[in-house]
């Protein structure tokens, strides 16, 4: 053993003519991203992030592996259909404040359009409704398929699966691929067959802590299309057998998820494959006595997300991080540049394991109704159209339950968290002032008609 490394040495003194230079390793083949996208799911649903009874293990064996993020948030949305916005923020890297309309333009700094240029398979397959439409067209293999269906066909999530399954195993592109699947699950409706189904008993439901029958106030959003999917005041059996449903489609969800990462790891991908779970934003399935995500609470904005892959720590954070900022640091992770002009920030730092804070702080808004900004520990959600300001401790608080907007002891608070909401609508090109002249009473009667929800799915 000590004579190895002398070897060289006295091959140089026997042989003066031998060559000392070592041989070169390979270079380093760039890593494939495999982003999956869920639709309206809580950032706790997933059983190794903490709900006891969710039956997720191949997400649970994504998180054992990975670095999960405690508080990871949609910015919000200019439409009732919280999913488009999220998207387009997702893809473009930047907040909704930046364009017009619903649909973020399609320039050649967005996420297919980055990784293309950096010679990247770029393939997205996903819902049609509600998404980034002009950005998906960037990707060179760009597929839809039939949410409806997906969604009341009993097995959710089967087709997208099917077909990622048989693109990775008979593509023979020498390429890095960046791959992007756009669940339709588990948004309403949830239909799954009765081997999810049975896995779950109606009597273990438990509903959330902040579980009311009726939101206190008019929070500008009561009876949109999500709100009318229960009668008020809400049921409690009734919204016991929403969350099995929720459940079981969740499960079907993680099947045909763990049916793609199989694959990966089947093929030999799996070591260079960074793979992002996360999204689109959470729903509040009466939590406050709402059933949407238009609102602003963290049941409503909070994700999951977690990150898995070559460059990525194992473990848990609690930075502040917004989904737009999946892009940079992907970018970053996948050693590319990372385009300016962003909104989002990359985040690698704390999947290398660093303590720091991504952010200090985070805006988040809803329309032209709600506007909140939290930091490490305060949250406050400000309605300017109702004059109502609530103020929660999330280290004492996490369920947003006690409103300390009236002790006067919180003054201080108020003012200074008002102001630090100013400054990131500045930031951010927000410029919704958070009082209006003539607000209205913030009371607020349900419907008395027992009207199903109409028009499209958010």
């Amino acid at each position: 053993m000590l004579l190895r490394p002398l070897f060289p040495l006295l091959l140089a003194a026997l042989c003066p003519g031998a060559s000392l230079v070592r041989a070169e390793s390979p270079p380093k083949r760039p890593p494939n991203v495999l982003l999956i996208l869920a639709d309206d799911m809580r950032a706790e649903s997933i059983g190794a992030l903490g709900d006891p009874l969710v039956k997720t293990p191949n997400l649970d064996r994504l998180v054992a592996r990975g670095c999960s993020f405690s508080n990871a948030y949609c910015l919000g949305g200019n439409s009732p259909a919280v999913c488009t916005p999220s998207r387009n923020m997702l893809l473009s890297g930047k907040a909704y404040f930046r364009w017009t309309g619903l649909q973020a333009p399609a320039e050649s700094t967005t996420f297919p359009a980055t990784f293309a240029a950096a010679g990247y398979a770029t393939y997205h397959h996903g819902k049609r409704s509600n998404t980034a439409i002009k950005i998906q067209a960037q990707f060179e293999v760009n597929k839809y398929f039939d949410e409806d269906a997906d969604r009341i066909g009993g097995d959710p999530g089967r087709q997208i699966a099917d077909e990622a399954v048989d693109y990775l195993k008979s593509r023979g592109d020498d390429r890095p691929f960046f791959m992007y699947l756009g669940f339709a699950n588990p948004h309403d409706p949830r239909v799954a067959d009765r081997r999810y189904t049975s896995q779950y008993e109606l009597s273990q439901i438990k509903l959330p802590r902040n579980f009311l029958p009726l939101h206190p106030f008019d929070d500008g959003e009561m009876a949109v299309r999500d709100e009318r999917l229960a009668p008020w005041p809400r049921p409690a059996e009734l919204l016991r057998q929403q969350w099995l449903d929720y459940y079981a489609v969740i499960t079907a969800m993680d099947l045909h998820i763990g049916r793609v990462l199989d694959t990966l790891r089947d093929r030999g991908l799996e070591e260079n494959t960074i793979v992002i779970f996360s999204a689109d934003q959470g729903i509040s399935l009466g939590s406050h006595g709402l059933l949407g995500k238009q609102n602003l609470y963290d049941a409503a904005m909070k994700s999951p997300l977690v990150l898995a892959g070559p460059g990525v720590r194992h473990g848990r954070s609690e930075a502040l991080v917004y989904l737009l900022d999946i892009f940079p640091t992907v970018c970053s992770l996948a050693n590319l540049e990372t385009p300016s002009g962003m909104d989002g920030i990359s985040i690698a730092k704390a999947l290398h394991g660093s303590r720091g804070q991504a952010r200090d702080g985070l805006l988040l808004a809803y329309r032209d109704v709600q506007r909140a900004y939290r930091d490490e520990r305060w949250k406050l959600i400000r309605y300017p159209q109702v004059d109502v300001t609530q103020l929660f401790d999330l280290s004492a608080d996490p369920d947003e339950m006690v409103d300390l907007s009236r002790r006067p002891e919180n003054g201080d608070r108020l003012r200074e968290m008002t102001a630090q909401l100013k400054a990131a609508q500045q930031r951010s090109g927000d410029v919704l002032p958070l009082a209006v002249d003539k607000p209205r009473s913030p009371d607020w009667t349900p419907p008395v008609d027992k009207t199903p929800a109409a028009g499209k799915p958010g």
